[in-house]
Order: C-alpha cells, then structure tokens, then sequence
C-alpha cells in the first residue's frame, strides 16, 4: 500500500511535466510559424523586466540616499532652520489626505453606483459624465492649482490653506476614484444580482449587501491610487495650501506636505541630503498605505 500511494503521485508529477514540455513545444512551433507572436512576446517580456528593473533601481536609490540622513532631529515636533524637520509636513499630509477621501470617495462610489445600477446604459447623460471625467483626468496638476488659486483662495477669500488644498485635491482624485468603482461594480458578475433578486431583496439591499462587498478590491485599488496622488503632489498644491512649514491650528491655515517638503527643501539646495530622506519617509508611507489596504480588501474579499 505504500509503494502504490507513493507512487500515484510519482506517475502525475511525471505526465504533468510531459504535458508541460509538450504546451512548451508547441508554443515554440507556433512562435516560429508566426513570428509576429514571438516578437510581441519578447517585446512583452522585456517590458516586464524594464518596469522591475526600473523600481528596484528607483526604491534602491531612495533608501540608499535617504537612510543614512534619518535623525531624530528630523523627526521634531517644531520645524526650524536647524532640524528642518519633516514632522509637521506628515502631519498636515496625514490631514490633507483623510480630508481629500471624506468627501471625494463617498462621492465617486455613489456617482459610479448609479451610473452602473441606475442610469440607463448609453444614455447621453452617461456619455457626458464619463466623457467630463476622462477630460479631468487628463488635465495637469498646475492646471487644478491655478483654477484652486483662483476660485478657493482668491474669489472666495480662503487664502492659501489646507482646506484650498483639500478641495482641489478632491477635484483632481474625484475622477478617478469614480472610473475604477465604476469599472469594479461592472466586474460584478449579473448572476449575483439575478441571484439576490430571487431570493427577493430589492435594488438598494443587493447593490449594499452583494454587488458593493464584491467590488471592494477595485474600488481599493482607485483609493489607493487617489492617495497615492495627494500625497505626491506639488504643483496644486504650491498654488492652493502654500509653503508654511508648521501644522496649522484649523483648516483655513496654511502648511506644506511632505511632497512640497522635500520639493522646497531640495530648490533651496542647502539641505538635498534631508530631502532624500524625506524621499524615503513618503515611499515608506506609500507603501505602507498599500499594504494596509490590500490587507482590508483580502479580508473583505473573504467574507
């Protein structure tokens, strides 16, 4: 009995690498009778090993310019001349960006909920929202600066403060968090509506209770990438927030984040070695950010 269970396992290992060696033979055949598809393989290949090979120099590079400088004065309380720290910027980073979702992310779900579940499909009102959203996607950031520095700090008498900078943020990741939900609630299968429907729940209990659980990943995934996006900006953010290097006492005050941190610490060019530092603290607060969230997607995926 032994022999036997020990060698069933054997004989599949066996023909599953005769049928791994015979597909590789004929992918190698097909390549060769058409080598159209060989090359876009090979073209493909190289850009995968271009875009890894590309990060790891750019991580690589970051730490190794930036670990070297990470001192506690860097990370003080109070900001001077001196420590130039980076504390207060990560501070007003950390309250910019959990501004900038309260109000963009509830409002791209929701428009993306109804374009996918309620609107009717290829209506011209649909057309113009996504048609609308596309286009302020594709608008540079110094554009959302000059129109944030003319409607929220000029004509509405706000100034230069975090909450100038919040409201433009929210401008420029509304789109986006609105097309990947919109692009999650269509990966939905139909059979899981069509399932809910028949057991009886309504409209507004499937979307909640099946069709928004099951789009989380993606929905995730545009979070993400909204915060990825107001955490790395500049140019707006030069124009709307400003350049005080101090946490301010409410949202009409004005502060740098850690992007216009390192940016103003590097155009000065008396402190670069602490601008790479600072480099190293928002990618480790990127990275971070991305692993908590494909954490909370995994577990909700799950249940």
């Amino acid at each position: 009995m032994l022999l036997n269970s020990t060698a069933v396992p054997a004989e599949a290992a066996a023909v599953g690498d005769k049928r791994n060696s015979v597909s590789l033979r004929e992918q190698l055949k097909s390549y060769v009778r058409h080598p159209g598809s060989g090359l876009l393989a090979l073209l493909t290949l190289l850009g995968a090993l271009l875009t890894f090979g590309v990060l790891f120099f750019l991580i690589g590079y970051v730490l190794v310019r930036g670990i070297p400088y990470l001192t506690p004065e860097l990370f003080s309380l109070e900001y001077t001349s001196e420590n130039v720290s980076l504390m207060p910027s990560l501070i007003n980073t950390l309250i910019m960006t959990a501004v900038s979702l309260v109000i963009a992310a509830p409002l791209g779900i929701f428009a993306a909920i109804y374009l996918v579940e309620y609107a009717n499909k290829g209506s011209k009102f649909v057309k113009v929202v996504l048609l609308t959203a596309e286009t302020l996607s594709g608008i540079p950031s110094i554009v959302y600066g000059l129109f944030g520095l003319l409607f929220f700090v000029t004509a509405l008498h706000w100034g230069m403060c975090l909450l100038s900078g919040s409201l433009t943020m929210v401008i420029m990741i509304l789109p986006l968090i609105m097309r990947t939900a919109q692009e999650a609630l269509k990966a939905v299968p139909d059979s899981y509506r069509e399932a809910s429907f028949g057991l009886g729940a309504g409209k507004l209990r499937t979307i909640f209770s099946i069709v928004l659980p099951s789009a989380v990943p993606g929905i995730l995934a545009g979070v993400i990438l909204a915060i990825g996006r107001v955490i790395g900006e500049t140019a707006a953010l030069l124009y709307t927030a400003g350049t005080v290097a101090q946490v301010p006492g409410s949202l009409m005050g004005s502060g740098r984040t850690l992007a216009l941190h390192m940016y103003v610490l590097s155009s000065e060019g008396l402190h670069t070695n602490q601008a790479s530092a600072t480099a190293v603290v928002i990618l480790v607060f990127v990275l971070l950010i991305n692993g908590l969230s494909s954490l909370i997607a995994g577990k909700v995926a799950k249940k």
